[in-house]
Parts: structure tokens; sequence; C-alpha cells
């Protein structure tokens, strides 16, 4: 059963992840990063790291897709700014990505022993408040602070070539 879970959740969030990338449409790209993060909480819940699904929900699903369609809307793209359609010139090279991809995902979830070691591995206070707020305020302070000025400065850049079009 709890493979069963995994594998539809990691299906979900791969197939997911492709359309945002594929999608022409902005906001349909959006709601699928909505659907990706969401398969990603279900993957947390199964590692028994509750509180790290509740930041995926309230961080990444409550505040950065919101902070995307506010930019998305912002922006007030019309059909004609998305450019001609690009067909895909590396289709076969993009098949055989996908083929490979998938003989690793087979290989890796076929190996009961991979996965019982890498559960083995895992301390006891993996994803509690504790642990997370010591890695991420000790290990990771800097790329923390530098992801957020990332965002400021993206926002930014936004309105400026909104008020250029305006």
């Amino acid at each position: 059963m709890e493979l069963a879970i995994f594998l539809m959740a990691s299906a979900l969030s791969i197939a997911a992840s492709i359309l945002v990338i594929i999608q022409r449409n902005p906001i349909a790209s959006v709601m699928y990063l909505l659907t990706s993060f969401v398969s990603q909480v279900i993957l947390f819940i199964m590692l028994n790291a509750a509180f790290l699904a509740m930041l995926q929900i309230i961080v990444y699903a409550g505040a950065i897709l919101v902070l995307f369609l506010f930019v998305i809307m912002l922006l007030n793209l019309r059909r004609e700014d998305f450019g001609k359609d690009i067909k895909l010139k590396f289709k076969p090279l993009a098949i055989a990505f996908a083929v490979v991809l998938l003989f690793e995902t087979t290989v890796a979830i076929s190996s009961s022993a991979m996965l019982e070691r890498a559960q083995a591995q895992l301390p006891p206070e993996f994803g509690s408040v504790q642990a997370v707020g010591m890695e991420l305020f000790t290990k990771y302070l800097y790329p923390f602070e530098l992801t957020s000025i990332l965002l400021i400065v993206a926002v930014l850049g936004a309105v400026v070539m909104a008020k250029k079009r305006l």
C-alpha cells in the first residue's frame, strides 16, 4: 500500500513538473506547479515529516504561488506575447531522457534494500521543528536570505517591466 501511494505521488509530481515547463499558459503552469507541490507534501507525510509538509503548503503553495500569480496578473500577458509555437526539435532526445529516467526510477524503487538503508539513515528528529530550524538558520542561512532577495528582485523587475508597457 505504501509503495503504491509513493508511486502515485511520484508519478503525479513528475507529470505535473513536466507540464509546468511545457504549458504555454502561465496561469495553467502555476496550477500544475501547485499540483506538484501537493504531491510532494504527500511524500513528506510518508517520511513522517509533518512539519516539512506543512511548511511546503504554507510557504510554497500559500505564499510563493500567490506571488507568482500576482506577478503574472500584473504583467497582463496577452496571447500574442507568448510568441510563435515552437516545434520540439529535440523530440528523440527528450524521449531518450524520459526512458532513462523511467529506467532509473524503476531500478531505485525495485531495490528494497536501498529503501531500507535510506530509512535507517534518517535520524529520529528528522523533520521536527528544532531540526529544521537548526539547519535553516545555521547551515543554510545565507542561501535562505539570498532566496528572499532574489524573490524581491524578481517582483521589482516584473513591476518595472509592467510599468514600461503602460
